[in-house]
């Protein structure tokens, strides 16, 4: 099993910046992507960027150009760096680690830009 643990979330006004951070834990060995979705009320849960441990990423179009991810392998934890930030950013953010056939989630956390 692998445990994740976010955190970083909160309320920022429109063209802010946070930074959300997420631990991972137990069976880290062998964790092959890691990344972050989204699920804004509504809708379905999306991909908002991902990392494999080469350092190669991918991001959605949405948040290219705003959103930066990146892994600290040492320390087991991806970051996702996130900047000028919109209302339609508002979700619960979840963090996500593929480990083998695996997929793990974290318990989310909630992100508002305000207008």
């Amino acid at each position: 099993q692998v445990q994740l643990v976010e955190s970083g979330g909160g309320l920022v006004q429109a063209g802010g910046s946070l930074r959300l951070s997420c631990a991972a834990s137990g069976r880290i060995s062998d964790i092959n992507v890691m990344g972050w979705y989204r699920q804004a009320p509504g809708k379905q849960r999306e991909l908002v960027a991902a990392i494999i441990p080469g350092g190669r990423t991918n991001y959605a179009d949405s948040v290219k150009d705003r959103f930066t991810i990146s892994r600290d392998n040492a320390k087991n934890m991806v970051f996702l760096q996130m900047n000028i930030l919109k209302p339609e950013d508002t979700a619960v953010y979840y963090c996500y680690a593929q480990r083998r056939v695996f997929d793990y989630w974290g318990q989310g956390t909630q992100v508002t830009v305000s207008s």
